[in-house]
């Protein structure tokens, strides 16, 4: 289980702090999201998590034990919004291998068939590729590491209907036999597959079901016809 515990960040060119006191914990097989409005935090808070980025205060445990920014990069798997836009392989192979010295054939059509790419030769440019494919590549990416946490900064940001389905289902399947966290300014997508989480506002975390300010539900009814 992964533990954040009153974790802060205020940077030195903030008059405010980013996060103020947040704790979350996410286990195994229950996926969670963090709702709320652009710049307000939550992709700091990824990077926090993944350790990306220093807290001021705070701590992030696995399994009761403390881990330094080092150790939470081997932890944790981090999927940036548009993640499309950081490739830098001229094929999917070469963006599979990135920053690893032996990867095996068999291990790169392995998390391809995860994520629903087995169809895709390895030697195809990643910038052909449709934009649901390139999100399952980025994914592909990171499980081929085999984080024990998935961290998704918008996962569904600038995808049509379909595919945005399509990376739901997914994510879903992902997140059985691991951690899962997904930031997101629009929760209402992900009613039904991830229902757990909470809202950021001024640095703080609210449960999901509370009301948000003005009496607005946070979770609005899907109105997709």
């Amino acid at each position: 289980m992964l533990d954040v515990r009153d974790l802060r960040y205020h940077p030195a060119t903030a008059r405010e702090p980013v996060l103020r006191s947040v704790s979350l914990q996410l286990a195994e097989g229950e996926p969670r999201l963090v709702a709320g409005r652009s710049g307000t935090g939550k992709s700091t808070l990824l990077e926090l998590i993944g350790g990306l980025a220093e807290a001021n205060g705070g701590q992030i445990l696995w399994n009761g034990e403390s881990l330094d920014n080092r150790q939470r990069r081997w932890l944790c798997g981090l999927v940036f919004q548009f993640p499309e836009r950081h490739f830098l392989g001229l094929s999917v192979a070469q963006e599979l291998r990135l920053g690893r010295r032996r990867v095996s054939g068999e291990a790169m059509e392995r998390v391809l068939g995860q994520v629903g790419l087995d169809g895709v030769a390895l030697s195809h440019r990643p910038e052909r590729l449709s934009g649901g494919q390139q999100r399952r590549l980025a994914l592909a990416v990171q499980l081929l590491r085999d984080p024990k946490v998935l961290l998704l900064d918008e996962p569904t940001a600038g995808l049509d209907w379909t595919v945005r389905d399509e990376v739901l289902q997914l994510l879903a399947g992902l997140s059985r036999d691991r951690a899962l966290l997904v930031v997101t300014h629009e929760p209402e997508l992900f009613r039904g597959v991830i229902d757990g989480g909470w809202r950021l506002q001024d640095g703080v975390l609210q449960p999901l079901g509370d009301p948000a300010p003005g009496g607005l539900p946070t979770m609005p009814p899907d109105d997709r016809a």
